[in-house]
Order: C-alpha cells, then structure tokens, then sequence
C-alpha cells in the first residue's frame, strides 16, 4: 500500500493520499467519530455504497475529458479494485463500484499516476465543473469555454474557502447559447459572450445564479449580462466565500444556494458577493487560453475499403450521431452508452477500435454518453464498422430513445427504484414501437431513482423518479411523472411539472399514452413542450389518470423492474453530502490542525489560505464552545453572532470589542501579508483565552 510514497512526484497529492491512508486507520482504531470519517472520505471521492461494506469511487474529471490512456488506467484499476465496469455520469465523471475502503489510498495513488483524481468529487466542495462536450469544435461557439472550466476547477481544488461548505455547489459552462450544458440548473452557469470594443473582440459570459434540482427545483437567476473573462475566478470566489458563511448546515434539505437566495432575497445575496471581493486572493485573474492542449489530430492514412454492413443503420447513424466540426474537414461522433455502463473488456477493445482514427481526447458528455473528436470524413466506415462490432453505433444520441438515468437502487443509499432496468425497457419500447422517433432531438426521457434528480428527471421533457404508494397493506414500486421541462436556450430553462404518481411496471404505457397523444393531436412540428402548455397540465392527468388506479393491480406490479422478489423500500443515510458533526471535542481538535494549516500557509506565503484557516479555527472553536452550552446554531454567521450573545461577559472577549469584530476581519481587508500575520496572531490569542476559560471551570 505504501508504494505510492515513492511513486507521485507531486508532494501536495503524496500528502493527500498519506492523510487518506492515516484517517482510514485512526478510523478503524475509533479514534475518528464515524461522521467525521465520513466528511473527510467524500471529500476525497469515496461515496458508501447501498451495499455494507465496499464504496463507490467517483473519478473527477474536469469538463469530462478523458485520454485513451486514462480510460485504460481506470479501466485497470476497476478490474484490480471494484466491479470491472465504468459507469458514466450526468456530471461528466466515472464513478467505479465495489471498492474496499482500505485499498483506496493506493487506489488513488494509481491514478494520480496518470493524473486523475478523486480530490472533492463528493461532499461539501465544488464538484466536478462541467462543460458543453463540444467546447472547441463546437461551429457555434463564440470561443472554446474549456480553458475556463479548467481554471476553475484548478483554482478551487484544495482551496481553503470550500473545503467544508454546508453543502455541494455546482458549476457549468456552455459552449453557446444552446445551452448544452444546462447553466440554469447550477449553483453557477456560464454562457460565452462576446462584445466588440474599439474594434477589439472582448471575450466574457453571462452569468446564471442560484439553480439546481432536487426535490425543489429552481431555475437559475440571471445576474450579469456580460462578466469579463478576468473577473470570472474572482466572481466565484466571492460566491463561494458568501454561501460557506451564511448557507444553512443543520438542514441539509435546505442547505444549497437556491434556498440562501429564498432566505436572504437575491438582490442581498449579490450585495454580500460583492462586499466579499476585498478579502479574494485574486481580483483580476488571466485565463490561460492555451491551458488545454489541443488533442493530436489522427494523420491522414491509407485506409482499408470497407463494405458498409448495414447501409440504412450506417445512413441514421450518419444523420444522428455525427456532426461536422467547426474546423473543416472533421466530424465529431456521438456514442450513446445505454445506462452509462462500459464493462473494462470493452472498453479496451473501444480503446484499440478508435486508436487511430480520432484525436487522442473523449469527452464524456452529460446524458452518459461519449464523444469523439476530428474525424476525418474518409475514416467515417472504417469507424462505424469497428464500432459497430462494440454494440456502439446505436442511432439517435440525444433523443427521446437515449435515456438519461442515475444507478438507482443498483448501488445508492437512496435509491428507491431500479432506474437502470426502466431505462433499458424504455429505450427497447421507443426502438420496437417508435422507430420514427428515434430522429427525434426535442424529446428527453430521463430517470431518476429517487427524487434528486441525479438522473436530470426535473428537467426533462418526460421524467420519472422513483417512488412507492400502498395497495392491499403491501408496497408497490412506483414512478413519479414529471412533464414538460427542457432547455429554453441562453440560460432560460423549464423545471417539470409533477403531474401524476403510478405502479412502476405501468410506466411503459404511460410513454405510450403520452407519446400516442402528441403524435396525433400536435399541429405540424409542433415542439413538445409547446404542445404540452397548450393542452396544459390537467389535460396530461386526466389522461394517466387510469395508469394510477391501484384497484387493478396485478401480483408482478408488486415487483420492481429487473427484480423477482416483492419490493420494499429500504432507503438508507444519503451521502451526496457530509454531515455536520456536532461533537465538542472533535471541533476542537479540528481547530488546533486547522491552525497549524494557517501557520503551514503562512510560511509558504499562501497568505489568502492562511487567513481562511485562521477564520475557519475561530467558527469550529465557538462552534464547539457554543454545542457546549447545548446552543447548535445552523450558519457560520449565526455561530459568531450566538458566541457574542452567550459569551459577551466572558474572559474570552474581555478587552475586544466582540467575536463579531474580530472574526469579520475576513471580508474587510485585503489578503495582505500583513493582515494574514496579524490575523493568525488573533487566532492564536483567542485559542489561547478558550484553554484559560475551560480550565478555570
């Protein structure tokens, strides 16, 4: 296990691993509280599984690029440590399954090998930062959004001031204002703009604020029409500064951006954003435009002639699957993956199929398929016929036959359905009963096992998540329809409309019912979603109404797709975030090493991570001061307001004028040398007058 002590040549990723290592034996030895333990393995992408004992992995890929050799690297690693099979994700990771918590230390070691990482793909951080897979040969693209989402991700991974939000936050960026990416149902969404000036292009982007899914969905806010290309770090970087502070952490159901904008009001949210930006590490940042290489365009080569097997399959894979790229002569190709899943064997042979014929880049693209880049247009057959042999040249990618789903109860903790195996029977009903669809781009099907929406139900044009209802004392697996969500384009969006709850094995007919309805009543071209505002949604449950009629069940709807035995929920802890650890003693220790990180960053003259140390050592020791005195509050600004209350008389603030004064510093002065020494120094005095109060008790 200890081999990658010598292996990584980077010392910030050996010491992430060595800690790794460490934490998971102090946890063994119980001498880290299991909630804790928790917090800190999701921060480094190891997520529990529904199954005791082993944990998902989750891979964290930047704007879902990915080399051959890095498949080949992950492929390796399922095969030596999970289930050899890659599993895709709507945020553009490969999450692999069946992992012993003891091996992931040198999991990770093995990767970073080829320079993958696992460093807050979960948790309370900045998740993966997505983008549009066709950044850079997108033809409608004011400019490649790539390099921006590499800087961020850079910029924000291991940076103090999201390390431990009260809960995740999402980013995106789109290529154009198609939207690919979905910017309106992020935390933060960015749309590439560009001005002219003094003749002079300016490059920038909308800027789209305080999205998301889940139970409650939200449509992002548009905040600035044009934020300039050096101001994008510093603007997320004062975002998150804001929601680490004020964002809600006893409540995780209320814990994301959109519910600080419901609580504080947006035009407050942006204000404190704003106030925020003296205390950035960076108020200007230069976006190296060069930062992602351009992948290695395949050499033009003797190429074998090759019969075409199947010419209409070759023809409807041509029209929906493959696209001309904006730099001449090339095409990009889609390859649907149907739930998501490559077994390892496969994925080699894949490797060794395209070898070649595309450029040395895949980008995992955001409904769990894949994308390959510069295709030359004379290497088309020799590619469909390779991939053909692979089971991946299945039309339609993207539309109502390509099913987005999540893994369900396949592997989650809050799974309440098989998502995956419903994916599979819808997309064989569209293919055996709606062939004329499978052109069809406008629709999106997609599934959820549960009402998170991991699986995008909530912006889908037809949805499902997992659900139950009663009938005749028993439990029945049932699926929530959702209805007329999509992409509007240039931030706007539509969340679904919850329209009706029915059995699960009844969800077939009600692709049926609402498919049948549209092809015979729309008028002409008429898109879905129109259609469904012009029938409305009432009209939609009258006609699912009989598909919820429990009175006629029959014994097979009491089971659940791609299972025998009769269902029963059974919904664990979810993990798509840490929990708070209200233990007095564990917050302590977390402030004395939180202090020795501020003096660390101190003398490596990291003064704006020295600083957010230091800050963080104030809230964990009034926070554990405070759970004391049985006082829990939900908010960091909520913990320094309740310290001043309940210790105003103490020693501890005898002779300052309050905790409020001293902590919020922070977001008053500028990241100086100066101030972080000064800072630190506070930081030390009031640990100090802590230790002289609880020992005078």
């Amino acid at each position: 296990m200890n081999s990658f002590r010598t292996e990584l040549e980077d010392p910030i990723v050996q010491k992430d691993i060595i800690d790794l290592e460490k934490k998971i034996r102090e946890f063994r030895d119980g001498k880290i509280h299991d909630e804790k333990f928790r917090s800190l393995r999701l921060a480094r992408g190891i997520y529990g599984q529904r199954q005791p004992g082993v944990q998902m992995i989750r891979i964290k890929l930047p704007f879902g690029k990915v080399s051959f050799k890095q498949v080949l690297r992950i492929a390796d690693i399922s095969d030596e440590y999970a289930s050899s099979n890659l599993h895709l994700t709507t945020r553009q990771d490969i999450q692999i399954h069946y992992v012993s918590l003891d091996r992931t230390p040198e999991l990770w070691a093995k990767l970073e090998q080829d320079d993958i990482t696992l460093r807050e793909a979960c948790g309370n951080t900045v998740r993966n930062v997505t983008a549009s897979p066709t950044s850079g040969i997108d033809p409608n693209e004011p400019f490649d959004v790539s390099p921006y989402a590499l800087a961020t991700f850079k910029y924000f991974l291991r940076n103090p001031i999201c390390q431990e939000m009260g809960r995740k936050f999402k980013i995106a960026f789109s290529s154009s204002d198609a939207d690919t990416a979905f910017t309106y149902i992020h935390d933060l969404g960015f749309i590439p703009k560009l001005i002219l000036k003094d003749g002079k292009e300016i490059r920038g982007f909308k800027v789209l604020f305080g999205g998301g899914l889940g139970a409650q969905p939200s449509i992002a806010h548009m905040v600035n029409e044009f934020l300039p290309e050096d101001e994008l770090i510093p603007y997320i970087e004062s975002t998150l500064r804001v929601f680490d502070r004020h964002g809600e952490r006893s409540n995780r159901n209320k814990a994301r951006m959109k519910f600080l904008v419901a609580k504080l009001g947006l035009d407050e949210v942006l204000r404190l954003i704003a106030e925020e930006r003296v205390a950035n590490r960076s108020k200007k940042f230069t976006i190296d435009r060069d930062a992602v290489d351009l992948p290695k365009i395949p050499d033009k080569i003797a190429l074998p002639e090759v019969l075409i097997s199947d010419q209409f399959l070759y023809q409807r894979w041509l029209d929906t699957n493959v696209f001309e790229q904006k730099q001449a002569g090339f095409h990009g190709v889609y390859i649907k993956v149907t739930t998501g899943d490559i077994p390892t064997s496969k994925a080699r042979k894949f490797i060794a199929a395209i070898s070649g014929l595309v450029a040395d880049e895949i980008r995992i693209t955001i409904n769990q398929g894949l994308l390959l880049k510069y295709v030359r247009k004379e290497a088309l057959p020799v590619l469909f016929e390779r991939l053909k042999e692979l089971d991946f040249v299945k039309p339609g990618f993207d539309s109502v036959s390509d099913i987005t789903t999540c893994p369900g109860t396949d592997t989650c903790n809050l799974g309440i359905s098989n998502s995956t195996e419903l994916a599979r029977v819808l997309e064989d009903l569209i293919s055996e009963e709606y062939d004329e669809l499978i052109e069809n781009q406008d629709i999106k099907i997609k599934i959820s096992g549960c009402m998170n929406s991991c699986g995008q139900h909530g912006l889908a044009h037809i949805g499902f998540h997992g659900s139950s209802l009663k009938a005749a004392g028993k439990v029945v697996p049932a699926a929530q329809v959702l209805l007329g969500g999509g992409t509007v384009g240039d931030g706007v969006g539509r969340a679904a409309d919850k329209v009706i709850k029915v059995p699960s094995k009844r969800t077939k007919d009600v692709v049926r019912v609402i498919l049948d309805n549209y092809s015979k009543n729309k008028n002409g071209d008429e898109l879905f979603n129109d259609f469904y505002d012009r029938f409305g949604k009432d009209h939609f449950y009258q006609l699912l109404k009989p598909l919820a009629d429990l009175s006629t069940l029959t014994p097979d709807e009491f089971v659940d797709w791609g299972h025998e035995e009769i269902f029963e929920t059974a919904i664990g802890v979810g993990e798509c975030a840490g929990v708070m650890i209200d233990l007095v003693s564990t917050l302590l220790l977390e402030a004395e090493e939180k202090l020795q990180w501020s003096i660390e960053s101190i003398e490596a003259n990291a003064y704006s991570d020295s600083i957010y140390h230091a800050y963080s050592v104030f809230i964990s020791s009034a926070k554990a001061l405070l759970l004391d005195k049985g006082i829990n509050s939900s908010t960091q600004v909520g913990i320094i307001r309740d310290f001043d209350e309940q210790y105003k008389d103490s020693q501890i603030l005898n002779g300052l004028e309050s905790f409020s004064e001293l902590v919020l510093q922070i977001n008053k002065n500028e990241p100086s040398a100066e101030f972080a020494r000064a800072y630190l120094g506070s930081t030390v005095d009031f640990i100090k007058r802590i230790k002289t109060e609880k020992e005078s008790i």
